[in-house]
């Protein structure tokens, strides 16, 4: 199906300008993944690929992390100074709360200071990284550890993040798809060749021969655990719960009943990616800080909740996603204007009273929908993970539920995106035909 439409949209001229203009963008973006910082020994992180949080970081910034490249942060700084924003709008701090109100020149306001956060963000993470890593490696990371080296490697990090940042602006606006989800989802899909050359490997390569048959077994079960995953994935991303619709004010034509379309999982992918970035930034600080000598009793307690590889950090993991998916349901539905919306438009839902009775019926659907959604992305995110620890599978394999979420909901959202530019070819190829 997928193929089809590909193939039905790049007859459309408009379509293969945005879908050839993303390929570039993110070869422009692969190619500066394998650009190492200057000065630093990327192969020293081999020796770190144990660390939960590197894992994350790495699946963050699209893979970038690997090579220790000039884009190692990627889009992680500016989700995490999104989050901020988008919490400070909640009451918090009352200029986001008038900026929010004001339309367009609010969101351009606060997109300016989401950018100002993420800057300071990345250049904090960039240095904490930078010492942590170098204190941790026995090959050392830097060749000159002082502060003016961290500072210019802070420099170029920063730097890089920015401009990974601008090109998943460029995607977004003329490109096709969400420009932070298409990096990380090509991030993602650039690293499938060496997962499974590492499962290869670890099964068939680094085993005596009478483990063969065994190893076979377990990899067939892998493969068919993975394509269960996929289908009910896809099955829940693509889910939706109808709510009649009635309408007192009918146009000429129009039907008197319709229904309002919401997804079971109304947050999408959005938690995961939120609940990874946000565990990297404190993470790098921790490190930093253990680094650096502090062996304060708290340092190691943080350390354990931020790390995906004990119970707390797993546990911790989850209820991240939870309140995220909470959080950006809310973000997505609000069900005041939905309210508002349906009232303007002369419409109603049966048995729910117009205005504040619409809108209380709407948050409440929404806090159950949201429940399954949390639930569902949870479960997804740390199966994987438990499976790790239960049968020593490699670390790559830990971090795949979150990376299988990613590229399904980008790969749904493309399809999407893909129905409607030809649907609205064909609408405006009807409006043309019937005015000639």
């Amino acid at each position: 199906m997928f193929f089809k439409l590909l193939k039905d949209a790049l007859k459309i001229k408009q379509v293969r300008s945005k879908i050839l203009f993303t390929i570039f963008i993110i070869l422009v973006f692969r190619i500066g993944t394998t650009i190492t910082v200057p000065g630093v020994n990327a192969k020293s992180l081999e020796a770190l690929s144990g660390l939960s949080f590197l894992n994350m970081l790495s699946l963050v910034s699209g893979n970038a992390m690997r090579n220790f490249s000039v884009f190692a942060l990627g889009v992680s700084p500016y989700i995490t100074a999104s989050i901020v924003v988008q919490l400070l709008q909640m009451d918090i701090f009352p200029k986001f709360v008038e900026w929010g109100k004001q339309g367009e020149v609010g969101r351009r306001k606060l997109n300016q200071a989401t950018r100002y956060i993420s800057l300071v963000l990345a250049f904090a993470q960039s240095v904490a990284i930078t010492a942590g890593f170098n204190t941790l490696s026995s090959a050392k990371l830097v060749a000159t550890p002082n502060w003016k080296t961290y500072l210019l490697i802070g420099a170029i990090l920063t730097t890089g993040s920015m401009i990974v940042t601008w090109l998943g602006d460029q995607i977004t606006d003329k490109g096709y798809g969400n420009g932070v989800s298409m990096i990380i989802f090509a991030g993602i899909v650039a690293s499938i060749p060496d997962m499974i050359k590492g499962i290869y490997v670890d099964y068939f390569v680094n085993i005596p021969k009478e483990r063969f048959t065994s190893s076979l077994i377990f990899v067939g079960i892998l493969i068919v655990a993975v394509l269960i995953i996929i289908y009910f994935t896809t099955f829940v991303q693509q889910a939706e719960y109808k709510i009649p619709i009635q309408y007192t004010k009918i146009a000429q034509g129009a039907p008197s009943s319709s229904y309002l379309p919401l997804k079971v999982n109304p947050a999408g992918v959005i938690p995961v990616i939120f609940a990874s970035s946000i565990t990297t930034a404190p993470a790098a600080i921790l490190q930093f800080l253990s680094a650096m000598g502090n062996n304060a009793p708290w340092v190691k307690v943080a350390q354990d909740l931020m790390a995906t590889t004990t119970p707390t950090g797993i546990a911790m993991y989850a209820l991240l996603i939870i309140l995220f998916t909470f959080f950006y349901t809310f973000v997505q539905i609000n069900p005041e204007k939905t309210a508002e919306n349906l009232q303007k438009s002369g419409a109603y839902i049966p048995g729910v009273r117009p205005g504040k009775g619409t809108e209380d019926y709407m948050s409440k659907l929404l806090r159950r929908l949201a429940t399954v959604g949390s639930l569902f992305l949870g479960f997804i995110s740390i199966l994987p993970i438990i499976a790790k620890d239960m049968f020593g599978l490699s670390d790559a394999v830990a971090l795949g539920g979150t990376s299988l979420l990613i590229i399904i909901a980008t790969g749904i959202e493309g399809m999407k995106q893909l129905e409607g530019y030809l649907l609205k070819r064909k609408y405006t190829g009807f409006m043309d035909t019937t005015t000639e």
